[in-house]
């Protein structure tokens, strides 16, 4: 379905006669459409060719129960997998900290979720070092977003942390000109919370979700971290920072903090964070590393079900040593061998006692180099669909 929407740009209106026979079909082939059907044209003069507007859905199932509902959650979901693939998608000039906040804002407020921005003032007052240290090379000051989704009755609470690094140079350990042309799409992680955290409202589900989006530029200037540097995170945790491209945990381990005074029941964090996930996985299966085997094998199931590639990734304790600073309680990076996994061991050191975490790296599948199925070349929106198949799962109890 996603790749015949794909074909059919430019037309206004057609018929899908996919073998429809229930509820499940009917979500899938509308899912598909719906995604495949995506374009960004904004930047482009002249007159784009649109997507196909309008697509009937034909066959025997399409009345059967359940075929209304199932629809709708699936343009839902959808719709907000393309709105993270937008965000993605904006050029870095375009798309700062301060501006990705304010489409943050807006979105949640239409939604009527509770919002807190947390400025360059109140981030230092507050004590959030990631943030600070990370931002402060850029003329374009962080962000923190906290998004607040409240149902009555909810039992359960999840929160959602996203890495939202506008631009990633690699500040003073600048990047090769050639590894900076997707870093544009290095907020992939804070896009795929804020949308996942929309869709989630509107689709009524009933646990409570909060989402905080860690929004940074990192650049090199006379201003920049530097190697060697030592930040104090949120919650007085110190770090050396041996190498200023490795940013991303950074920001999120103030979010984790910041999450876990929530007390939620879950914490996951979702970000574009190593280049040594893609090189295991390649560039369409995302890692999932948790405090609990048991939690990453459930996490991957709800993947799968979601429509969405990951595979667990090991957290070993014997690398936690490669991590050690012989000046702050940590230092952001080790050697170079199992560097997604040295990643999420440094994440799980913010994680509070009692709270079950995991930690998403999508840094092969939030871009994509072309066009394939429902899949358009750009953003991608990875992880939208499963946060949102997750908290679904855990308002059912299998989570």
């Amino acid at each position: 379905a996603g790749a015949a929407a794909r074909a059919l740009a430019g037309q206004q209106s057609a018929a899908v006669a996919l073998p429809v026979l229930d509820e499940a079909d009917a979500a899938a082939v509308v899912e598909g459409i719906t995604l495949g059907a995506y374009s960004f044209d904004q930047y482009k003069s002249g007159d784009p060719t649109t997507p196909v507007q309008s697509v009937t859905l034909i066959g025997p199932g399409v009345k059967a129960k359940g075929v209304k509902d199932a629809v709708a959650r699936a343009e839902t979901v959808a719709a907000a997998v393309n709105r993270a693939r937008d965000w993605v998608n904006i050029p870095p000039r375009d798309l700062t900290p301060a501006t990705f906040a304010d489409a943050a804002t807006k979105l949640a407020k239409s939604a009527k979720l509770d919002v807190e921005v947390l400025d360059e003032k109140a981030l230092a007052k507050g004590g959030y070092g990631g943030l600070i240290g990370v931002g402060q090379g850029s003329v374009h000051p962080p962000r923190l977003v906290r998004v607040a989704y409240r149902p009555s009755r909810a039992k359960k609470h999840v929160a959602f942390v996203g890495k939202g690094i506008t631009f990633d140079s690699g500040g003073l350990s600048l990047k090769p000109a050639d590894s900076m042309v997707e870093m544009k799409s290095d907020m992939s992680g804070a896009a795929a919370v804020i949308a996942a955290v929309h869709a989630i409202a509107q689709l009524g589900t009933k646990v409570a979700v909060t989402a905080y989006a860690a929004m940074a530029e990192n650049m090199p200037s006379g201003s920049a971290q530097r190697p060697s540097d030592v930040i104090t995170i949120y919650g007085g945790k110190t770090v050396e920072v041996l190498n200023t491209d490795a940013e991303g945990r950074l920001v999120l381990a103030d979010g984790i903090v910041r999450a876990g005074e929530d007390e939620p029941d879950l914490i996951i964090d979702v970000a574009t964070l190593t280049g040594a996930a893609v090189v295991a996985l390649g560039k369409r299966v995302s890692g999932i590393m948790a405090n609990d085997e048991e939690l990453g094998a459930k996490i991957h199931d709800t993947a799968g079900r979601a429509g969405e590639a990951m595979w667990p990734l090991p957290l070993p304790a014997e690398m936690r040593e490669k991590l050690d600073s012989p000046v702050a309680d940590i230092a952001n990076i080790g050697d170079r061998w199992g560097g997604a996994l040295q990643g999420g061991l440094f994440l799980q050191e913010f994680v509070a006692d009692g709270i079950g975490w995991a930690h998403l790296d999508i840094a092969g599948p939030a871009f994509s180099d072309k066009a394939f199925g429902y899949t358009p070349k750009g953003g991608t929106g990875a992880a939208v669909r499963t946060l949102v198949q997750l908290v679904e799962d855990v308002a059912d109890g299998v989570i």
